[in-house]
């Protein structure tokens, strides 16, 4: 069994509440999962109003497969929420 995970930090330059971040997060976090099959959660920067840290994880048995499975999630985010830019990714594989 193979698990891959990518974490994103995600720059939220016009919120001005936690309100307001939740409301983003909250339709972010719906749909990843149920565009790539993937577990999401929010992981850090839980009371910070302009950035928020998320965390993706997928398990499998091909490296290859898995790794494209998150790199697209990160293509889609980038794609289809141009008003949350990704400041940073990291994908990470563990066999």
């Amino acid at each position: 069994m193979i698990i891959a995970s990518c974490i994103i930090t995600l720059q939220l330059d016009e919120v001005f509440s936690l309100k307001e971040k939740r409301r983003i997060l909250k339709s972010i976090l719906k749909r990843l999962p149920q565009k790539f099959n993937v577990a999401v959660a929010e992981v850090d920067h839980h009371d910070v109003w302009g950035t928020a840290v998320i965390g993706l994880v997928t398990v499998g048995n091909d490296t290859a497969r898995l790794h494209s499975q998150l790199q697209k999630a990160v293509t889609w985010l980038e794609n289809h929420r141009p008003d949350v830019p990704i400041a940073d990714y990291e994908i990470e594989i563990f066999s």
